[in-house]
């Protein structure tokens, strides 16, 4: 089996999940959900000499993650985040997949039950682009965050920043930090949960803590 901290996932790494790994402490005990192909889980383990472990849904992420000397079993964040004792993790990691769960609010909560902080980033269905397409149109955008089309996305829940604040406060989950991102995974200058973030950021990232 492979050693993770010298796979080839750790050559490289997408800005959004770079951005991620720099809020992690090093040492520290992670769960990502919906971990894909273990991109993050590879270069936490290389930089930051994490206990990492891995949910995946699709069986070929299993496969190529476990090839890659990583720890990750086959789960869907819907049935399987209930079943981990509380507080046994010091960051879970949910990256541009909460849209795509059937109970989003609840996976939210669960995340913050088992973890210390949870990182949590997805599209942001409120994006000018993706409104505007929507009115001039009149066809279910496709754009370089979200691009498939209507009927094959594995998008459920279109959620946007708005949406996903007032979902936390009803919750009773703090966010300790919201950072809106271009497309390409930057952050941008703006007021994190303000309007102008709901409007302009094509994608967002929270961090979010249980309730004392």
């Amino acid at each position: 089996m492979n050693d993770p901290q010298n796979g080839a996932h750790t050559s490289s790494i997408r800005v959004d999940l770079k951005l991620i790994a720099d809020m992690i402490e090093p040492g520290s005990r992670v769960l990502d959900v919906g971990c894909g192909d273990g991109e993050l889980l590879a270069y936490l383990a290389k930089t930051k000499q994490t206990d990492g472990r891995g949910v995946e849904l699709s069986m070929s992420g299993v496969s190529k993650s476990v090839r890659s000397g990583l720890s990750v079993i086959q789960g869907d964040a819907d049935t399987d985040l209930k079943d981990y004792p509380s507080g046994a993790f010091d960051y879970v990691v949910l990256s541009q997949t909460l849209q795509a769960t059937y109970r989003p609010r609840e996976v939210v909560e669960n995340l913050v039950r088992i973890s210390q902080r949870a990182i949590v980033s997805f599209p942001n269905f409120a994006y000018w682009r993706v409104r505007l397409g929507l009115l001039f149109i009149g066809k279910m955008p496709v754009t370089d965050t979200l691009v498939n089309t209507w009927y094959d996305t594995p998008n459920i829940h279109h959620c946007t920043v708005k949406d996903f604040v007032e979902t936390c406060r009803d919750s009773g989950i703090s966010i300790e930090r919201a950072i809106p991102l271009t497309r390409n995974g930057d952050a941008m200058a703006l007021a994190a949960t303000g309007r102008l973030a709901n409007l302009l950021a094509e994608q967002a990232l929270f961090v979010l803590r249980r309730p004392d």
